[in-house]
């Protein structure tokens, strides 16, 4: 008896682990774990699975699931991946990425939305590459922080305070909350924190931020991406994504989400078809931003919009 349990068992993990199409060619299952739904995640999610449809066809089979903004459904969802024995997991933002690096040291895990992956993953001597079963694409395009500090003084020269509202439980947030201070002191503005744990205090937080600034600065944060409203702030505020734009923010300087996604995609094809390993295989920075603004709250709160912005849509 145990020894034909251990034969299903056996031929159990191998049907997860993948199987051949009807031309002898092997399909490959892959766990896509999605924090929380926003247009930025969503982009992201659609664009790795475009790529990995554009390699593969119909050899990929996706298992998607949403966590719903909670990390504890997160570590739940990751579990149920490996144990499905899933042949790779798309981790799309921080607290995705950091359960399923808890949940498994073998499936080979791709991650996007991810800030800062030396963060998220507590690697204190980063060198570009995680050197476990984690790779994948950042969310922060190189030199996006800087140019968000100068969009502040372009857009608002006679500002002189600047609010950073963010959440205190997203660790991407206070990294990047701590580099644009550096930018901001030297522009010669004032900054402050003001931070939130709890979703539901975001319009007394944000009350009080608009209160104390001239513009509000939000950076990428998947709280702020899911919960804000531009209702919540009188004052204006420059967002550190597309998608916060979209929901609050008169501008941004943004990478496409859609594209760190279709290049994750890529990544986790090189991996299953081409045995690339995770551990080596560098994290993408993009280097392509555009200069965005929102018109409606740009015409609220009377800003100028130069001509080389986009228009978010």
């Amino acid at each position: 008896m145990k020894k034909l349990f251990l034969i299903l068992l056996a031929c159990l993990m191998l049907a997860a682990c993948g199987s051949k199409n009807e031309d002898g060619e092997k399909t490959y299952n892959v766990g896509v774990l999605q924090l929380v739904q926003h247009a930025a995640l969503d982009s992201a999610t659609q664009g790795f699975k475009d790529a990995l449809k554009d390699k593969l066809g119909d050899r990929v089979v996706f298992d998607e699931q949403n966590a719903s903004g909670d990390p504890t459904n997160c570590s739940i969802i990751s579990n149920q991946f490996v144990a499905n024995n899933v042949d790779l997991i798309f981790a799309n933002a921080t607290p995705a990425l950091q359960a399923a690096a808890t949940a498994t040291g073998d499936i080979p895990i791709v991650a996007t939305s991810v800030t800062s992956f030396a963060a998220a993953l507590g690697i204190n001597d980063w060198n570009g590459t995680t050197g476990i079963n984690v790779t994948g694409t950042s969310d922060l395009a190189v030199g996006a922080l800087k140019k968000q500090a100068e969009q502040i003084v372009e857009l608002f020269p006679e500002a002189k305070k600047v609010a950073i509202i963010f959440s205190s439980a997203e660790a991407n947030s206070v990294a990047q909350a701590e580099e644009i201070e550096v930018y901001l002191e030297e522009l010669g503005l004032q900054s402050a924190r003001y931070t939130f744990s709890d979703s539901n205090d975001i319009a007394q937080v944000a009350f009080n931020a608009c209160e104390w600034a001239d513009v509000v600065f939000a950076p990428t944060d998947n709280a702020i991406a899911s919960y804000a409203s531009a209702d919540q702030f009188s004052k204006p505020v420059i967002a550190g994504e597309e998608g916060i734009c979209k929901r609050i923010g008169v501008a941004t300087v943004s990478l496409s989400y859609y594209q760190i996604g279709y290049k994750a995609g890529e990544m986790a094809y090189d991996i299953l078809e081409n045995g690339k390993d995770p551990a080596t295989l560098p994290v993408l920075e993009e280097n392509e931003m555009s200069k965005m603004y929102n018109a409606a709250l740009c015409e609220k709160f009377n800003v100028e919009v130069p001509a080389d912005y986009i228009e978010v849509k």
